[in-house]
């Protein structure tokens, strides 16, 4: 069996694909017939092995392909040698998170050959039962105005919009979700200049992190909330350190984290110019810029600047 995963949605898809594996593993406890292949170690022979060798335990197996579209290699082998997938007992699972040439020959079989299922970005109504079911996952209520500017802040990113409830529902600390909640924590389309805030701090122009920043405020954007978004990003640096220092693989540590690709990625890159001890020291500051902002002992856009000018 063949099951094919894709879409513009990557969050849905992705999550699509880790219920599936969730479900063979409480089946196949051991764990011995399940293989991942991905990115670094995406080896057509090393598939072929595992998927054709019989299993000692006489289950079927479960091997996931993932991003399969853009190996030329391993696309033409799979297909010269489809026949013996069709007819096979065990189960592979074909999971894409980049755009797909419908044109292209495998996409083609795959749509004849395989369960396959696309994920669309949501939408409407769809969107918003989405996020009120997500929302109540974290036992909290929202107001309606408040809702309504998360849906226009966020739109169809599922990957951030997961992270905007999160982070709503744990600043609400069990109270209702408010609009002035919403519009302190959510600032649509600032990730990216926040990366290149970091990204300055990495590579030690501290003027330019600086001026970044400052754009920031005078845009009017919550010091609080820049400062929830550089320490959300430490944090996943600190993260991404301490997969990197247990020698777990990339394409492992990409799917521990559970972040989106392109910040994982951004992360990952991140993480390499910093040690340890270096980003626990930074993580500690930003802790404390917090608290003093908070207990009121010095002005957020101050704290900001003294931050920044420490790192």
């Amino acid at each position: 069996m063949i099951i094919f995963l894709y879409g513009k949605d990557t969050f849905r898809s992705k999550k699509k694909m880790e219920e599936i594996v969730a479900s063979y593993k409480k089946i196949h406890k051991n764990g011995i017939s399940f293989s991942h292949f991905s990115d670094q170690n995406l080896n057509f022979q090393n598939f072929k092995n595992e998927i054709e060798i019989n299993s000692m335990f006489q289950e079927k197996k479960l091997a996931v392909l993932e991003n399969v579209f853009s190996n030329v290699n391993f696309k033409e082998k799979f297909l010269e040698e489809q026949n013996n997938f069709l007819k096979s007992e065990n189960i592979i699972l074909i999971y894409e998170r980049k755009e797909i040439d419908k044109r292209d020959s495998l996409f083609k079989f795959l749509q004849k050959n395989s369960k396959a299922q696309e994920f669309e970005l949501l939408e409407g109504e769809k969107l918003k039962n989405w996020a009120k079911k997500e929302i109540s996952n974290y036992k909290v209520e929202i107001e309606a105005n408040a809702f309504e500017f998360l849906l226009d802040s966020v739109g169809s990113d599922l990957w951030q919009m997961e992270n905007e409830i999160k982070k709503l529902a744990s600043y609400a600390k069990g109270k209702k979700i408010k609009k002035e909640d919403t519009e302190i924590l959510i600032k649509p389309k600032i990730e990216n200049d926040i990366f290149k805030t970091i990204d300055s701090l990495v590579e030690k122009k501290k003027d330019k992190a600086l001026s970044l920043l400052h754009r920031h405020l005078e845009k009017g954007d919550s010091p609080l909330y820049l400062l929830s978004m550089v320490a959300m990003q430490f944090r996943n640096i600190l993260e991404m350190k301490d997969l990197m220092e247990k020698n777990t693989p990339f394409y492992e540590i990409v799917k521990k984290s559970g972040l989106h690709p392109f910040v994982a990625k951004k992360s990952y890159w991140q993480a390499q110019r910093f040690n340890s001890p270096e980003l626990k020291k930074i993580y500690q500051k930003i802790l404390k810029a917090d608290l003093s902002i908070k207990t009121g002992k010095i002005e957020p856009e101050t704290a900001l600047d003294l931050l920044i000018s420490g790192i």
